[in-house]
């Protein structure tokens, strides 16, 4: 059966003279698909099969395999490839996405979020500790892990002097309740501004993520805390993460 889908390339290895590659779709999520002989240097799959290149990939699928039989590259991201730093970072939001966004299934909003991302990245039209953090956190919340922003667990307050977040659980407590947190429990202090924020990114529509401001030293507490639950979420590094604090010098 022979299908034909846009999509990112999340992943891109060599195997001999072909590539294996990991796609994220809107249609189909994240799928395997061969390029064979994308690795010659004349071959007509070799630009639009590179990591990061978003493009229209005609394939054929048997038996759960998919072989690129054709593919035409939309956007390339130059922007972003000549730029070291530009690159680590979207390289790490590349295998963030590849390790959970959904296989076999729909997954429009993460392709759409990915791109867009991308496109912030390239144009540097907001700060990249901002982009970072949005990234991981809406990308969390379309793949099931959506952190309970709503109120304190315990009494429901919706604001409070002293709010605090929990990675480990994704819920917050407000100062009065601390005391029926579990000892085993750590929570990190949120001014109202990252709070705010928070609720943006998780909650916003389409058309307005992106339209949100902080202070610098409100964005250095929105990378920690999003940067924190989502290590405790996905209980992985990531190589290219710890490439691009390095370059960025976060510590």
């Amino acid at each position: 059966m022979q299908l034909t889908m846009e999509g990112i390339v999340l992943r891109s290895y060599k195997s001999a003279e072909d590539r294996v590659l990991h796609i994220l779709t809107g249609e189909q999520g994240v799928l395997t698909a061969f390029a064979n002989g994308a690795q010659r240097t004349r071959s007509k799959l070799a630009s639009a099969t590179e990591l990061l290149c978003y493009g229209s990939f005609v394939l054929f699928h048997h038996r759960d395999r998919y072989v690129v039989d054709k593919a035409d590259s939309n956007r390339i991201f130059f922007g972003i490839r000549g730029d070291i730093e530009k690159l680590a970072l979207a390289c790490y939001l590349a295998q963030l996405a590849d390790e959970i966004c959904p296989h076999g299934v729909e997954a429009a909003e993460h392709l759409r979020l990915m791109l867009n991302t991308l496109h912030y990245i390239e144009n540097e039209k907001r700060p990249r500790s901002q982009l970072k953090a949005l990234f991981e956190l809406r990308m969390l919340t379309l793949s099931g892990f959506m952190p309970n922003l709503v109120a304190c667990r315990e009494c429901a307050a919706f604001e409070a002097e002293d709010m605090r977040f929990f990675p480990a659980s994704g819920d917050l407590l407000c100062g009065g309740c601390l005391g029926k947190a579990s000892a085993l429990e750590s929570g990190m202090r949120l001014s109202p501004g990252v709070l705010a924020a928070m609720r943006h990114i998780i909650y916003a529509a389409n058309d307005k993520l992106f339209a949100f401001s902080l202070s610098e030293q409100g964005l250095n507490q929105l990378s920690r805390i999003a940067e924190a639950y989502l290590q405790y979420q996905v209980e992985r590094t990531f190589t290219a993460l710890e490439f691009y604090r390095g370059l960025a010098e976060i510590p």
